[in-house]
């Protein structure tokens, strides 16, 4: 029989390789099946946009320069939002760091809040848990900002015009500095998911190991597709029988 104070070294981990194995899992869907995903097929999707955007510039350039800005936005606010709750989460860690456990003032607060948490209560494994979350913040703010600087790289490659005998090439770097983006955003986006476990983790382990395995299971329904997007797959498939007539 498990002890209460063991719980942590119990579920803790077991839910994070939950997590893991599910994002493992995913990163080979996406290798190996790309259209069977919804990343991958963002992804083609992203391709097909830059390629008909950098077919006719001009008329195509305010249009591209107003998405890639709506990304740019969104990422600021995520980014934004990231680094505020960890340094909330910093600014509480140090105005609780000397606090006594059998302090007066926190005598009271001992008596109740704990009573919400089954699990360990020591004051090394809160301290523990905000610190875990503060890194998923820190890892979702480094990640987009990482997105607004390739989305503002975008929009600058989307403007030039391509050279004579490698507008293909060209293209094809776009599309993959544009896919640089997404990915930068999604994994910024996969950190905010990744804190809301470890935030139930606060609450005791068993909350955080059914909140790891319940978003799993959500993210399975919005990472996979069943109708493997017939029509991406078809212009995909187009894209590649030109490239290939053209050779």
């Amino acid at each position: 029989m498990v002890r209460e104070e063991d719980l942590d070294v119990v579920l803790v981990p077991l839910g994070l390789a939950v997590v893991a194995g599910y994002h493992l899992w995913l990163l080979y869907a996406i290798l190996r099946h790309p259209t069977r995903t919804v990343v991958g097929l963002n992804a083609l999707a992203r391709k097909r946009w830059v390629a008909v955007i950098m077919a006719n510039t001009e008329k195509n350039g305010v249009l591209a320069v107003q998405t890639l800005r709506n990304n740019i936005m969104a990422s600021t606010v995520l980014a934004t939002t990231a680094i505020t709750l960890a340094s909330v989460i910093s600014v509480f860690i140090g105005a609780t760091a000397g606090r006594s456990p059998t302090s007066p003032s926190s005598s009271s607060s001992s008596s109740t809040s704990p009573m919400l948490v089954y699990g360990s209560k020591t004051g090394q494994v809160f301290a523990v848990k905000y610190l875990a979350i503060s890194l998923c913040f820190m890892l979702a703010f480094v990640c987009n900002v990482q997105a607004i600087r390739l989305y503002a790289h975008a929009s600058f490659l989307l403007g030039l015009p391509p050279e004579e005998g490698a507008a293909e090439d060209f293209a094809a770097y776009v599309a993959r500095t544009v896919n640089r983006d997404s990915h930068a955003w999604s994994l910024g986006l996969r950190a905010f998911y990744v804190s809301l476990a470890l935030f139930m983790w606060t609450f005791g382990p068993i909350p955080m190991l059914a909140c790891s395995v319940l978003m799993c299971a959500l993210l399975y329904f919005l990472d996979t597709t069943r109708d493997y997007a017939k029509g991406i797959q078809h212009m995909h498939r187009e894209m590649s029988a030109q490239k290939d007539s053209t050779v």
